[in-house]
């Protein structure tokens, strides 16, 4: 058991909603606080706390000796972002310094030890990284990272001791000022760092806590999302630190084995605050089926945001129907939308009025990319689509179609968004920036959606698409149709993309699957093979994977993208197919 205290939600200072110019007068003026952040971990519950006073006492020290060391305001600073202490140092210790701190990812979903250095490796490259920080315990993969780079130094912040003294002067940043890089959790293969200003976060930071979760003083955050994510960086640490709240935090690999710790977390300290992707959710759900909730009281979460991946509908209702004894009210849902290369938030639904959706006709929307509401008892394939808000204020959104036209709303297209809180560049790569950013300053996000009456609608990412006989196929329809029409498949089980057979676009469905009896796993795969043909008039080739075989990205969400590629060059040959179809193609 724990002696320590985790810090208080009252920070006992005037409340101040992010009205700062830069990150560290942000934590200078936390630090004058009794708030401040609160590591616990599955084995041990409580670990650590860090005060913002004791956090900026730490970082300033860092910082100097940092520059000590002969690091130069300006110099990028890899930091891998491990949730703890050090992490959190490392990172103000860049920012007082002048220092661009860019978080790297634990080595999840790499492939291994080999897979997971050449990634860093890259990374660091990219960013022209002068030092990597980490934990202790990969000392030694750092260092193998580090070969041939000619760091200043490569290993744990503990271990460093500069042999200059630490008395250095620290410069005074400006508001345009680079603060950060936040790498693309998609882009393992060409990594691309969005460069964020202090002006750029401190914009998103006001609109996130004073229109888009109008947090006040009496607010708590608690968190398992990743450091080296955007929703985990600034929501759950930067943000919460502008406003003086207190953060109660645990490992992402901790929520994984323990996903109800979480809600512990929330029901033992009455944080308010606390978001997740879709998966968060129903994992948390699916634990509950065979632990006891009673201890848990959630009557205190006033925002449960969901966001970072498509919006499951179906999921949320399980998890308010599993937890509405433990006192949680499904109104306080808060659907958003964002993106790191808009710091973070773009949109948020409001604030206690749970989640609003509207079933589509999928015909229409596959022939005519239009939003058409599903008549009821028409019997054509439908989805549920959820209304993530209007753009924060000084932002604007706008659905445009292939050649630039703006669309009324309904129509389906690319969102394109413009505001403060957008990335000056990706880092080093103007030909990667002028793709996405037009000359007059909007960003092209790459998704697909509609406006209804002036809220953003996310229908899916426009290079995932398939596009079959002219229809427009969205590959989370039959993904999701594949996982609910089965108790043994979860979310992220199944990847839905289209390849070139020579003779037009063959639908692939890589489903992976637990089972070991061949015939329960066939009479599995020719079940989800006989649902697409009859729900979505498609023939397609259904292949059993191993368990843990489909490619993530490193905030955990599913590649589609690398899962075709994977199948393209032969990865799962040794894949288990469905029987050759006899369905006949229904609405094609």
């Amino acid at each position: 058991m724990t002696d320590l205290t985790p810090t208080p939600t009252d920070s006992g200072i005037p409340f101040r909603l992010a009205d700062f110019e830069l990150m560290t007068e942000a934590l200078d003026y936390a630090a004058t606080g009794n708030s401040g952040l609160n590591f616990y971990s599955a084995r041990n519950g409580l670990d650590e706390v860090v005060p913002y006073a004791q956090l900026r006492t730490r970082a300033l020290d860092a910082a100097q000796r940092m520059l000590a060391a002969g690091l130069e305001p300006g110099d990028r600073i890899a930091i891998i972002a491990e949730t703890d202490a050090d992490f959190v140092v490392t990172f103000f210790a860049c920012e007082y310094a002048g220092l661009i701190p860019a978080p790297l990812p634990l080595p999840v979903a790499f492939g291994g030890k080999e897979g997971y250095i050449a990634h860093l490796k890259r990374i660091m490259q990219v960013c022209g990284a002068r030092a990597v920080f980490g934990p202790s315990s990969m000392i030694e993969w750092l260092e193998d990272a580090a070969q041939a780079l000619n760091l200043v130094y490569a290993g744990a912040l503990a271990g460093f001791q500069p042999t200059r003294g630490a008395d250095v002067a620290l410069p005074t940043a400006k508001p345009d000022d680079l603060s950060y890089l936040q790498f693309s959790s998609g882009t393992t293969r060409f990594p691309l760092g969005v460069e964020i200003t202090h002006r750029s976060f401190m914009a998103n930071a006001q609109g996130i806590s004073r229109d888009g979760l109008q947090i006040c003083k009496t607010d708590r955050c608690s968190s398992w999302l990743p450091f080296y994510h955007d929703m985990g960086l600034v929501g759950f640490l930067l943000v919460p630190m502008a406003t003086q709240i207190s953060i109660d935090l645990m490992p992402t690999r901790d929520f994984a084995r323990r996903s109800l710790g979480w809600l512990k977390m929330i029901s033992d300290n009455r944080a308010t605050l606390a978001y997740s992707p879709s998966f968060g959710y129903e994992l948390c759900a699916r634990r509950a089926r065979t632990a006891n909730i009673d201890h848990l009281d959630l009557s205190c979460w006033r925002a449960a945001g969901i966001g970072g991946d498509m919006i499951r509908l179906s999921v949320l209702e399980r998890f308010t129907e599993t937890f509405s004894k433990a006192g949680f009210d499904g109104n306080v849902f808060v659907a958003s939308y964002g993106m790191a290369e808009a710091t973070l938030a773009i949109s948020f639904a409001p604030v206690g009025g749970g989640i609003v959706h509207e079933k589509l006709d999928l015909n229409a929307l596959d022939r005519d990319s239009e939003a058409v509401a599903r008549k009821p008892g028409s019997g054509v394939p439908e989805r549920s689509f959820i209304l993530c808000g209007p753009a924060l204020p000084g932002h604007k959104m706008e659905i445009r179609d292939p050649k630039g036209s703006v669309l009324s709303d309904g129509k389906v297209g690319r969102i394109y968004v413009t505001g403060p809180s957008l990335m000056k560049e990706y880092y080093g790569n103007a030909g990667e920036t002028a793709c996405v950013l037009t000359p007059d300053g909007w960003l092209d996000t790459g998704d697909l959606g509609y406006l209804r009456d002036g809220q953003i609608v996310i229908t899916g990412r426009a290079k995932d698409l398939i596009l079959v006989n002219g229809r427009n196929v969205w590959p989370q329809d039959l993904e999701w149709a594949a996982e609910n029409g089965s108790d043994v498949l979860r979310t992220g089980d199944v990847a839905a993309f289209s390849v070139d057979d020579g003779e037009g676009e063959q639908v692939i469905l890589l489903v992976q699957t637990r089972i070991s009896d061949p015939e329960s796993r066939n009479s599995l795969l020719n079940g989800i093979e006989g649902l697409v043909s009859a729900e979505y008039g498609l023939v397609a080739k259904v292949i059993s994977v191993p368990p843990h075989s489909l490619p993530q990205t490193s905030s955990g969400k599913l590649s589609r993208i690398k899962a075709r590629q994977m199948y393209l060059q032969g990865a799962f040959e040794n894949g288990r197919k469905a029987s050759p179809s006899q369905h006949a193609p229904g609405n094609a």
